[in-house]
């Protein structure tokens, strides 16, 4: 759209189906160079992605002309494509369905990026539950408990 110029920044989180631990630390930054490729493809600003080998953190310069819950299913989709294809794991990968996204500002950035790049060191803390459920309540999202899957044991 030509005269459009918005500052969209959002943190999303996606999470492996059943919370399992199936992405490979030595296929981390295949994975996360795959997903960069899918966002910019679409025209959005990929600003940091790190994760677990359940969860991955996503922070994006969000281009308006899709929607975020497009650009997930996108992701999701492709990237589930590309791990099953490569023949990471004996069985088959999926996401969980569904995704959290969160807003910020820009002066909020250098904050999130840092929590971001801070995952392993984060996550001997806490657990992956606990950090969502936490950023639920920080932001005032309602939620529905049957939807918070205990952690993949």
């Amino acid at each position: 759209m030509a005269n459009t110029y918005t500052q969209i920044y959002i943190h999303i989180v996606i999470v492996v189906k059943g919370r399992h631990c199936l992405i490979p630390s030595e296929k981390k930054e295949n994975l996360y160079k795959y997903i960069t490729g899918i966002i910019r493809n679409k025209k959005h600003k990929l600003i940091s992605i790190n994760g677990m080998s359940n969860h991955l953190h996503i922070l994006i310069g969000l281009n308006p002309a899709e929607s975020l819950s497009d650009l997930m299913k996108e992701v999701k989709r492709c990237s589930t494509n590309f791990i099953n294809e490569q023949n990471w794991l004996r069985g088959k990968f999926s996401w969980q369905e569904g995704f959290g996204g969160f807003s910020y500002s820009r002066s909020q950035l250098d904050k999130v990026i840092k929590y971001i790049e801070n995952q392993e060191k984060h996550h001997k803390k806490i657990t992956f539950s606990e950090e969502y459920i936490a950023m639920l309540k920080k932001f005032e999202v309602e939620y529905d408990e049957k939807f918070i899957f205990k952690d993949a044991e």
